[in-house]
């Protein structure tokens, strides 16, 4: 194994020196930990955990019903599982639930995702904590490690009565780990595997007195990757005091860092429109391209419940991020007619090269603050009937710096498919500032939950939004004001849950969202006469609990309708805002613990997505596929618990075929991957996982860069890891 080391930018060495303090006061001496209470359970993880539906969440509904009570789809998958598993990155995780997949690349900050007929980041929206992310540029790159995760909820669907524009899909909330404010925890892992792939975390949390509670983590990873030149590093570090002077009231602080160098890596060129082994681990970027990120959060939390009748919550935050690419970024392979479809400069490539272009340079220089509070009461009316309501509002400043180096001369190369030298970047411009903006968002929201006895409730809820972007232009020292844009909306929904039994629910729900031209915080002058697309859902369900709890089981059926989608009725008309596309599927999800010490989780979706109505000059692509959607997806876990010392998982991927591209000229074949673990407890707290990523080795594509570049997955890959949690 190699030696790791890890340098600090003297930017950051403050910040972690604040972190390392707060890690070495607060860490329990040995006879702390020995005089702790024990946790609820050995290393080994087992049984369904977070999945329990009966379970309050605050993610789908603001008034913290459990997912029984909530007329829409939720899923749940807790930290504990996530890392048994062995998920590397949160959107690996994600992926695990039912109709959420991958289509991640380094453009998109390798998080964004697809739900529900409808992908990316301004359709499926990211939360932290209850928070909503702002993307730059259709690109999120935080939270950053699966170690700090306590679970991750899904919401699929839309969600833009609860949270804004930018969750017509459905919407992700990563919920980090907190302190236990019970008993001293401390776990951690170390592992190594393929591609020289090295992983260690650690973290400690508890009590730090009567009233004061604490937790702190770090994780760092690294790796060769699995192409040519595919090296990647990065580390993550978390820090959480919560006081709670009274029972009523508590006030939590956290602070959380990722530093990222992901894999430079941009994609495969087929050759002849297929993938080719030859050149499967072949790395086309120059060999000085780089991509970093880097973000910082912290926040306030203040909750006080003065009664079992009203509670008051508020959380401010700031968010900072600075991401940074300068890479070539197109590659494809050229034909014998010397045309390629990325483009070859007019037909002057060579036949059997690989043509390189789009040498991009772009840094984001963002930071978003906010504030979100709300207040809830709880009312009984008379036997069987009371009603709940919660109001609040939510405000967010964006400030976003935009620089690049697209006036730069091209570079354009052409390079054997198998035997090149990866050459350097010429960059004749440079990356500077070209334009600023400033988005601000002001939300008044309100839910309601009418329940009619045991059997019977009525949940409604309204959001009203105003989002105004200003844009200035910068050459050099000069600014100019470029536009000011101003949209409002007003989203809502309202469902129905009917109980026949008190683990059994039937429902129906009706809601509208908004989904953003683009990304909100880049709006341009070329958008600034359209609003916002709208859309509508119409979904009903079933939900189950059954088997004394061991047992969970939903199911659901919807159809999305998104209108306002730009379109160009001929080459030379004015572009309108007349387009429509839709999706309507069905998603299935049971969870089963069994006696012996098996189990099975499994989810499935089936989709039908589709543009209604979405001409471009003279092609029309009404029936078309919309890019990065399949309509068919599976996830299986099996587990058994051979004794108390020894479990086996097996997990099953399916992802069915996409299209890259509006016409469905160009189409990535659907895959399945098989993942692994055999995990032996040493003793009840120490554990030795070994982990086989991609058991059969397919070669598969996570998404695509260009038409016919593809994002490969991991290859097999084997990984053993030690774990330990007291």
């Amino acid at each position: 194994m190699k030696t790791m080391s890890i340098t600090i930018g003297t930017r950051r060495k403050r910040h972690y020196a604040c972190i390392a303090a707060g890690f070495v006061i607060g860490l329990p001496s040995a006879a702390d930990a020995q005089a702790a209470e024990p946790t609820s359970e050995d290393i080994l993880v087992t049984g369904r955990h977070a999945a329990d539906l009966t379970v309050p969440n605050g993610t789908a509904s603001r008034l913290n019903l459990s997912p029984l009570e909530t007329p829409a789809t939720l899923s749940v998958i807790d930290g504990a599982t996530i890392r048994a598993r062995g998920d590397m990155t949160i959107a690996d995780a994600e992926s695990r639930a039912p109709g959420i997949t991958s289509v991640g690349n380094l453009g998109n900050g390798g998080t964004a995702l697809a739900a529900r007929g409808f992908s990316g980041q301004g359709s499926v929206l990211q939360l932290i904590d209850g928070v909503r992310l702002f993307p730059a540029a259709g690109t999120l790159t935080f939270p950053t490690d699966p170690w700090m995760v306590e679970r991750i909820d899904i919401l699929n669907g839309p969600a833009s009565v609860l949270y804004g524009q930018g969750a017509l899909g459905g919407a992700v909330n990563v919920l980090m780990r907190k302190p236990n404010t019970k008993h001293t925890e401390i776990d951690g892992e170390i592992g190594y595997g393929s591609q020289d792939t090295f992983h260690v975390a650690a973290g400690a949390g508890g009590p730090a007195g009567e009233h004061l509670s604490y937790r702190v983590d770090g994780s760092y990873r690294r790796s060769d990757g699995y192409v040519d030149r595919g090296q990647s590093r990065s580390y993550a570090l978390s820090a959480t005091l919560r006081w709670a002077p009274t029972d009523t009231l508590a006030i939590t602080v956290r602070d959380d860092y990722g530093n990222q160098n992901p894999m430079r890596y941009f994609g495969t060129p087929l050759i002849d429109g297929r993938l080719d082994d030859d050149n499967r681990h072949r790395n086309y970027n120059p060999r000085d391209g780089y991509v970093r990120f880097r973000d910082n959060r912290t926040s306030i939390q203040v909750d006080w419940t003065p009664s079992t009748a009203l509670t008051v919550s508020n959380q401010a935050y700031r968010l900072t991020s600075k991401r940074s690419w300068l890479n070539l970024e197109s590659y494809c392979w050229v034909a014998t007619d010397r045309s390629c479809p990325n483009g070859n400069g007019g037909g002057a490539a060579t036949p059997g090269s690989i043509y390189r272009t789009d040498m991009t340079g772009i840094v984001h220089d963002q930071t978003q603050w906010g504030d979100q509070g709300s207040v809830t009461f709880r009312t009984p009316i008379a036997d069987g009937l009371s009603n709940d309501v919660v109001i609040g509002f939510d405000m967010n400043l964006v400030k976003l710096t935009y620089s690049h180096n697209f006036g730069a001369e091209p570079q354009v190369s052409e390079v054997d498919p198998y035997n090149f030298d990866p050459g350097v970047i010429v960059d004749t411009q440079g990356i500077a500032p070209r334009y600023r903006t400033r988005t601000t968002e002001y939300a008044v929201f309100a839910e309601d939950r009418l329940k009619l006895g045991d059997q019977v409730s009525i949940v409604g809820g309204l959001r009203y939004e105003r989002d105004r972007i200003q844009r200035w232009t910068i050459d050099g020292a000069t600014e100019a004001f470029a536009l000011d844009k101003r949209l409002h909306n007003t989203t809502w929904r309202v469902g129905s849950v009917y109980q026949p039994i008190p683990t059994v629910s039937l429902y129906a729900q009706y809601a509208t969202g908004v989904d953003p031209l683009g990304t909100l915080t880049t709006y341009s002058t070329g958008q600034v006469q359209f609003s916002n697309a709208v859309g509508n859902q119409i979904e009903i369900g079933a939900k189950a609990v059954f088997l004394d709890g061991r047992g969970t089981a939903t199911l659901a059926a919807y159809r999305i309708v998104k209108t306002g989608l730009l379109a160009q009725l001929t080459p030379t008309s004015p572009i309108e805002q007349i387009g429509q596309r839709s999706a309507k599927g069905i998603e299935a999800a049971v969870s089963i613990d069994l006696p012996r010490g098996f189990g099975i989780d499994a989810n499935g979706s089936v989709l039908n997505a589709r543009f209604d109505d979405f001409l471009s000059g003279t092609a029309n692509y009404a029936g078309n596929t919309p890019p990065d959607v399949p309509e068919t997806m599976a996830n299986l876990w099996l587990r058994w618990t051979v004794t108390p010392t020894v479990q086996a998982r097996a997990g099953l991927r399916y992802v069915g075929r996409r299209f890259s591209d509006n016409a469905n000229d160009f189409r990535i074949p659907g895959y399945a991957t098989v993942d692994t673990t055999l995990s032996y407890a040493v003793t009840p707290r120490v554990a030795v996982d070994l982990h086989v990523y991609n058991l059969f080795d397919a070669a598969y594509a996570i998404n695509s860069y260009g038409v016919q570049q593809w994002v490969l997955g991991r290859p097999r890959a084997v990984d053993v890891s030690l774990r330990a949690g007291f």
